[in-house]
């Protein structure tokens, strides 16, 4: 199935033009132009999903499970289109994008089979008791329902998996809630192509059209208006901390304040104890390299900074790491803004006070190279900027006195996405004085392994205590992700007859 952009925004089953454009940024070949949005355009979809509300969050499991399923069908029917526009939009190599259409149908199959089990309904029944003294109990059912309209923002680094269909758009339609993408400017063709497929799903299954409208990127004012809309009851976020907290605060300001759930920055550190590093220190720097250059390091749990006691291990720790990463090549970026902030963090690094160079190369224009610097623990703690986040295939090498200090840079952290141990058995000691730490700081902690990629699973958890994320009870990858788009209700000595269909009797 070719496809070529026509560059329009749909709202509510309708394709439609606007009087403004933009381009996308191709890696090769000649640009595309695009509608941009406008808060007019951002107004109709919004009042679209919540007329869709009304059938759609009232619509049984069954139903929307069968819809997640089209869709899928539908993105996979577009698969040879999607992977050709997405590379070119994005840079991104074509078996990244593949892998990532599989993670996106893949979540949209589990949450369809998910909600199918019913168990994310929480469902509670307290029988009546009406001779209980000294006074009877009424009888109380509760159940997980709806919350309405959610917005979704696309996010530029997963065109696929935390876009247009991605995690949040998957989860708040399971959930019973219509959807508002604006998508993200750095890949609208892409955006436009998996639309194409909701849209083709919701003619199919017979959906409300409001139960999707994909807004095209426009002037900061649409995504304002987007947060701000009355009708817009949630809001998801991957994006950076800037404009991710900015967002946040205008939910927060709305004269209904209304929940963030954005996924805004992490540097993911890894804590390498001693018998580890003297056992496999070279193996895991290896490991660590390939980590941190992944998808030229544009992954929100990148493995930014590594922490081990100073001495011989450490030492060889670091020419390992700088043997790795010294054959890698320029990796074409998301964005030429992403390249640019890239550099700006690199000198942010580079010229902090206490931290030297370990590897220095160049990158020019979109592009990006790998960077390594070291510190030391005391400068990791008087200087509070080495713990932001860089995003890029940059590494921090921090050296501590022991294992005193260590816990101290943990201690240090602020919130985070992962964090990760590598250990041996004789380092368990050590460990079981670190995780205490660790679980106050993270939403995912790590063994022996590497936080990039991100299961997405019945028991997986993305997301951690501020900056990492907005709501530290949440998570934006699993199962559990579509509770962010779903309130408790109690019905009590409601008539079985009019309770929702979920709640009665069997």
């Amino acid at each position: 199935m070719s496809f070529t952009p026509h560059g329009k925004h749909l709202i509510a089953g309708v394709w439609v033009a606007s009087d403004s454009s933009f381009s996308n940024a191709p890696t090769q070949g000649p640009a595309q132009w695009f509608s941009a949005g406008s808060i007019e355009l951002v107004n109709r979809a919004c009042e679209a999903a919540e007329a869709a509300f009304w059938s759609f969050g009232y619509s049984s499991r069954e139903a929307r499970a069968a819809f997640l399923n089209t869709i899928a069908d539908e993105i996979e029917a577009r698969a040879p289109s999607i992977t050709t526009v997405g590379s070119l939009e994005t840079g991104l190599p074509e078996g990244r994008l593949q892998g990532e259409r599989g993670r996106t149908v893949g979540q949209l199959r589990l949450f369809a089979s998910h909600i199918l089990a019913g168990d994310y309904l929480d469902r509670r029944h307290d029988v009546a008791l009406p001779d209980r003294q000294p006074l009877p109990r009424p009888d109380i059912r509760l159940i997980q329902r709806p919350i309405g309209p959610v917005a979704v923002f696309g996010a530029s680094n997963f065109p696929l998996a935390f876009s247009t269909a991605g995690g949040d758009v998957a989860s708040a339609l399971a959930a019973g809630c219509p959807v508002v993408v604006k998508g993200h400017e750095a890949h609208p063709g892409t955006s436009e192509i998996v639309a194409e497929a909701i849209h083709a799903a919701i003619q199919k299954c017979g959906v409300h059209p409001g139960v999707f409208s994909l807004v095209h990127g426009g002037s900061r004012a649409v995504g304002q208006r987007l947060v701000q809309h009355p009708l817009i009851k949630a809001v998801g976020f991957t994006g950076s901390l800037g404009a991710g907290r900015a967002l946040f605060d205008l939910c927060a300001k709305r004269f209904e304040p209304i929940p963030f759930f954005g996924e805004l920055g992490s540097v993911n550190p890894m804590f390498l104890m001693p018998h580890a590093v003297a056992a496999r220190g070279l193996e895991i720097a290896k490991g660590w390299a390939g980590s941190l250059t992944m998808g030229a390091g544009q992954f929100c749990t990148n493995p930014g900074v590594a922490v081990l006691t100073e001495g011989a291990s450490a030492n060889a720790f670091i020419d390992a790491a700088v043997s790795a990463l010294e054959p890698v090549g320029a990796q074409v970026m998301l964005t030429e803004g992403i390249a640019n902030a890239y550099r700006d963090g690199r000198d942010r690094v580079a010229n902090a006070v206490g931290v030297r160079e370990v590897l220095s190369t160049t990158c020019e224009l979109r592009q990006a190279m790998p960077y390594l610097f070291a510190t030391t623990g005391r400068e990791w703690l008087a200087n509070a900027s080495l713990g932001h986040e860089v995003f890029g295939p940059l590494g921090l090498v921090v050296t501590v006195k022991d294992n005193d200090e260590l816990l101290e840079v943990a201690r240090s952290l602020e919130g985070q996405l992962t964090c990760t141990v590598h250990m041996d058995a004789e380092d368990s000691a050590e460990v079981s004085r670190l995780l205490p730490i660790l679980e106050r700081k993270a939403g995912r902690i790590l063994a022996n392994g590497f936080p990039t990629g991100v299961e997405v699973s019945e028991a997986m958890v993305h997301g951690g205590p501020y900056p990492a994320s907005t709501n530290f009870g949440a998570t934006s990858v699993g199962t559990m992700a579509i509770r962010r788009f779903l309130r408790p209700v109690s019905y009590q000595n409601i008539p079985e007859a009019l309770l929702p269909e979920d709640l009665r009797q069997k």
